[in-house]
């Protein structure tokens, strides 16, 4: 299976190697539990000892302290590090876990804790296979379209989530966090594909998926999570250009409302009715 241009470049870019950091590139302090990202360089600090440098062309550089919980360094890397690493080469990362269909990509977003992983894995056994998990990276060098590249991450789920869904539960993602790798019960995808569609979770009741407008999408793609924030640093996006750039997502990505109560007793009922809205209709 040949890889994509985009998935090489980022295979090259996210090349790790270890050894020291200078922590003063910048000109200013950057203190553990902060970074600082440019135009092609982003520096991040974690406050359990982990130091990761990235300077675009010549891959990331990882610096452990005497006290890293070398369990954390995957974490780092597979999110915030890669996330940084797609921005500064053009790539737009967004919160978002997402299931293939048809040659296409149904991604779902949402807060922290709505249920993505959960979802996208209950899909699976379905017949709808996990394209990736928590990161969504889209490729956005085509004017038409949005592409979006497969996952980097493996599946996290809680041990309930596990259970609720069928995955495969591997072994405990870090010591001081209560998730596990696990298998995908549908399996994943490895090929770029278009995005279908941009599903936002909600909750409530009756379970219920509505597609937004043109103007509901605009203010949808006002976004808090960290990664826009990366993405907008590492462009260096001024006023009219975020507001060009979001128009440009607002046209180009069907976006729908999936409202759906968060209750364990009536989690077939939302995930049959978004494998139904997924398998009906073809979005070219």
């Amino acid at each position: 299976m040949s890889k994509s241009p985009a998935q090489l470049l980022m295979e090259r870019e996210t090349r790790v190697r270890y050894g020291p950091i200078d922590l003063g590139m910048f000109g200013f302090g950057i203190e553990p539990g902060q970074g600082h990202i440019d135009a092609d360089r982003y520096l991040l600090r974690t406050t359990s000892g982990l130091d990761y440098f990235y300077r675009q062309g010549e891959g990331i550089t990882v610096c452990r302290g005497e006290a890293a919980d070398p369990s954390e360094e995957q974490l780092w890397l597979n999110g915030s590090v890669y996330s940084a690493v797609a921005c500064i080469n053009g790539f737009m990362p967004i919160h978002a876990s997402a299931v293939a269909h048809d040659g296409q990509v149904f991604a779902f977003t949402g807060p922290s804790a709505a249920g993505k992983s959960t979802l996208i894995a209950a899909l699976g056994r379905l017949g709808l296979p996990m394209f990736c998990d928590d990161t969504l990276v889209l490729d956005l060098s085509d004017p038409d379209r949005v592409i979006c590249l497969p996952g980097h991450k493996r599946l996290k789920l809680t041990s309930a989530a596990i259970e609720l869904t069928g995955a495969t539960q591997e072994e405990r993602v870090a010591q001081d966090l209560d998730k596990y790798y696990a298998t995908p019960p549908g399996g994943d995808v490895a090929l770029p594909m278009p995005l279908a569609e941009l599903l936002f979770l909600e909750q409530g009741s009756p379970p219920s998926i509505e597609p937004l407008s043109g103007s509901e999408r605009f203010v949808r793609t006002h976004d808090e999570h960290y990664t826009a924030g990366l993405f907008a640093a590492a462009r260096q996006f001024d006023r009219t250009a975020q507001f060009e750039h979001r128009a440009r997502l607002a046209r180009q990505i069907p976006m729908a409302r999936f409202v759906r109560p968060w209750d364990a007793r009536r989690f077939g009922e939302s995930v049959a009715l978004a494998a139904q809205y997924i398998t009906d209709v073809r979005r070219d």
